[in-house]
C-alpha cells in the first residue's frame, strides 16, 4: 500500500547536504590553515575470480587497501609551508647525510573533519599511519603570478570513519 507523506515530511528544511568546502585537515607538524585541497579516503576491496562451468564468480578475498591521499598546501613566507613539509621529509631521508629514519618517526596521523554551517564537526575520519611518498614543492615561472603551493602524496595504513 502506498504511503502518504505529510507536508512537514516533504519540507526541505530537514535536509542539509555536506559541502565540499567545509572541512579541516589536521596533519601532525603542519598548520591546518595551510591546507587548501584534499579528498576523503578511498578503499579498494580485493576479490578473487573463480571459474564456474562457462562463467565466473567473484568472492571477496577479505583485503581492503586504502588509496593514497593527496594534499595541497599554501606556501607563505611565514610560516613556511615548505619548511614544515621538509621537516617531515627529513624524518624519511636526510639528504645531507643519507640517513633514513625509523617507521615510528616517519608516519603521522591525520584527522579530516567535515563541518556543518556553524562549524560543528559532523563527520570525522581518523587516518592512521600516513607515510609521505611524494613532496612536490611547485614550479617557478616569470609568466605566472600565482601563489606558491606544495603538494603531498601519502600512503595510509588505515582509515576509520568515527561518525
Amino acid at each position: 500500500m502506498a504511503e502518504t507523506l505529510s507536508v512537514t515530511d516533504m519540507l526541505p528544511n530537514k535536509f542539509e547536504p555536506k559541502r565540499d568546502y567545509r572541512w579541516v585537515l589536521a596533519i601532525e607538524g603542519i598548520d591546518s590553515f595551510l591546507v587548501t585541497a584534499t579528498k576523503r579516503p578511498t578503499i579498494t576491496i580485493g576479490s578473487t575470480q573463480i571459474k564456474f562451468i562457462n562463467s565466473y564468480r567473484h568472492i571477496s578475498n577479505g583485503k581492503g587497501v586504502f588509496g593514497s591521499i593527496t594534499v595541497d598546501l599554501h606556501d607563505p613566507i611565514a610560516p613556511s609551508g615548505a619548511q614544515q613539509v621538509m621537516e617531515w621529509v627529513r624524518t624519511h631521508y636526510e639528504s645531507v647525510s643519507g640517513r633514513a629514519g625509523y617507521n615510528d618517526f616517519l608516519k603521522r596521523d591525520l584527522q579530516l573533519k567535515m563541518l556543518d554551517p556553524v562549524g560543528t564537526v559532523v563527520e570525522l575520519w581518523d587516518i592512521k599511519g600516513a607515510l609521505l611518498t611524494n613532496a612536490d614543492f611547485g614550479s617557478l615561472s616569470y609568466d605566472n603570478d600565482g601563489i606558491m603551493k606544495v603538494s603531498l602524496t601519502m600512503e595510509v595504513d588505515n582509515c576509520v570513519l568515527q561518525f
